[in-house]
Formats: structure tokens, sequence, C-alpha cells
């Protein structure tokens, strides 16, 4: 799965950032605010999963340098 502004495919452990507020998604952390349990992975978050930091759909993130 390659979303907007990445490069290569997403990796299960990837950190992925909000391009609208900056907000990162680490699967090791889930996201608390929308029930999404600690370990999942951004390629596994719901289709109308949208960031908890303005709402903004899943193809605004971007995939952070490791």
């Amino acid at each position: 799965m390659i979303f907007e502004g990445s490069f290569r495919a997403v990796q299960p452990d990837d950190r992925l950032e909000c391009g609208v507020c900056w907000w990162v998604y680490d699967p090791a952390e889930g996201d608390d605010v929308r029930g999404i349990a600690p370990g999942t992975p951004f390629a596994e978050l719901p289709d109308d999963w949208c960031c908890p930091g303005c709402d903004a759909g899943k193809h605004k993130f971007m995939v952070l340098p490791a």
C-alpha cells in the first residue's frame, strides 16, 4: 500500500505523519482517541479512520524516515 507523499510501500512498523497538522501515527501506540489498539499497522486502519488532530483522511499521511 502506498500513500500520498510516500516513495515506497508502507511497512507494518512505519510511523506516519499527517501532512495537515503533523500528528504522528505510531503503530506501537495505536490511537486511543479512535479506539485503535497498539500494534495496529497503518495499512490495517479502517478506511474511514481519520487524523485525531485535524480529521484529515489517511491519504494525507506520509511515511516518516526511520
